[in-house]
């Protein structure tokens, strides 16, 4: 009987020290391939940034309706253009890979957003998050969420200045 109840402990003891996988992670490929696709963004390097994602990729920004990313890349560059400086503050970035319950590979990014608007030198500071899943070391959906409501007041303010600059020429 002693012998059943140290061998029951012990199959008890060898179940509960059982080490589970690990499913977050602070450094990874696909770590290092978002932050190589977000220093082509803050550098204008278009043709690098398209080559992270799959042909196929979906984009999300502050929506449930996706983008290509043809589409997303039209949008960065339009904004991109009317800013003199862009990009995010690293030294206070976080970003972590995490298999999920379904074993897909997913990258979080959170790091505040910094562009000064050409147009009025006018500087804007936007959290931003972004949720980028990977598949095959290419990413095959990304989700970036922020509040766009500074920066959309800011481009009307600019296109309303600009109409009245136009009008009073006339």
């Amino acid at each position: 009987m002693k012998k059943l109840l140290l061998l029951l402990f012990t199959v008890i003891i060898f179940i509960a020290c059982e080490k589970k996988p690990q499913r977050y992670f602070a450094e990874s490929t696909e770590i290092e391939t978002l932050k190589a696709g977000i220093k082509a963004y803050e550098t204008g390097d278009w043709d690098t940034w398209k080559s992270h994602f799959a042909d196929t990729a979906k984009i999300f920004v502050n929506s449930i309706k996706p983008l290509t990313k043809e589409e997303r890349l039209k949008d960065l560059k339009a904004m991109t253009n009317a800013m003199s400086t862009y990009g995010f503050n690293h030294d206070k970035e976080y970003v972590e890979m995490v298999l999920d319950k379904d074993d897909e590979t997913w990258v979080y990014y959170w790091a505040l957003h910094k562009g000064t608007f050409a147009a009025n030198n006018k500087e804007l500071l936007i959290p931003v998050h972004l949720a980028v899943r990977f598949d095959k070391g290419q990413i095959i959906e990304e989700h970036i969420y922020f509040d766009g409501t500074a920066m959309n007041q800011e481009f009307a303010a600019i296109a309303t200045a600009k109409a009245k600059a136009e009008a009073e020429k006339e």
